[in-house]
């Protein structure tokens, strides 16, 4: 089952890697979040006008999908975590995602370093051992889009070591979320919208 239980049109507009039965998670135990990820990655386009928007902040690419969760009751959220020994506490590290609800974590990396997968995945880890997160999902770009950020002039800017899904699959299949089920899912060609 796993992936083959998300719908047609997802599996044609994304490259989709999992761990752990995460699909399999959010379609019995967490419906509306898996609904709300479903609608979320259906309505994404990738317009040529956004790609070839200059950079500084976040881009109009990512804006779009914080509007599209926060309209839902997605919420930012960060968790401080602190480990305290006897008296003294000896660490206390704050752990953020972009978008929760109800156990549902959702990052968002469309241009960044690629250590920030780690991040990612290291945040997913905890708060899953820590009986905070049920599943963890990566929404990034599939490989193939370099083709179009090349010919569009803009492909120096989204470079080899930056975020895109085969820097992100490895770090799965090396266990990098322990055991938290993991959704990831790599932005095709097929969102591409040359007149947008």
């Amino acid at each position: 089952m796993g992936i083959n239980l998300l719908p047609a049109n997802i599996l044609h507009d994304f490259d989709v890697a999992e761990r752990h039965h995460a699909c399999s998670i959010l379609k019995t135990d967490f419906r509306e979040e898996g609904d709300d990820l479903v609608a979320g990655l259906s309505e994404l386009k990738l317009p040529k006008s956004q790609i070839l928007t200059p950079g500084g902040g976040k881009s109009p690419i990512s804006r779009g999908i914080d509007k599209f969760f926060y309209d839902r009751k997605w919420q930012e959220r960060s968790f401080k975590v602190q480990v305290q020994v006897d008296e003294e506490i000896t660490l206390s590290p704050t752990h953020h995602v972009d978008y929760y609800k109800n156990g549902v974590a959702i990052e968002t990396e469309w241009n960044n370093k690629d250590p920030f997968f780690d991040r990612d995945l290291t945040t997913f880890r905890l708060l899953f051992d820590l009986n905070v997160l049920s599943v963890g999902v990566i929404i990034t770009r599939a490989d193939e889009l370099q083709d179009i950020f090349n010919a569009l002039g803009k492909g120096a800017s989204y470079g080899q070591s930056t975020t895109h899904m085969s820097k992100l699959t490895p770090k799965l299949h090396n266990r990098a979320s322990g055991g938290c089920p993991v959704l990831a899912f790599g932005i095709k060609k097929a969102l591409y919208e040359e007149n947008g």
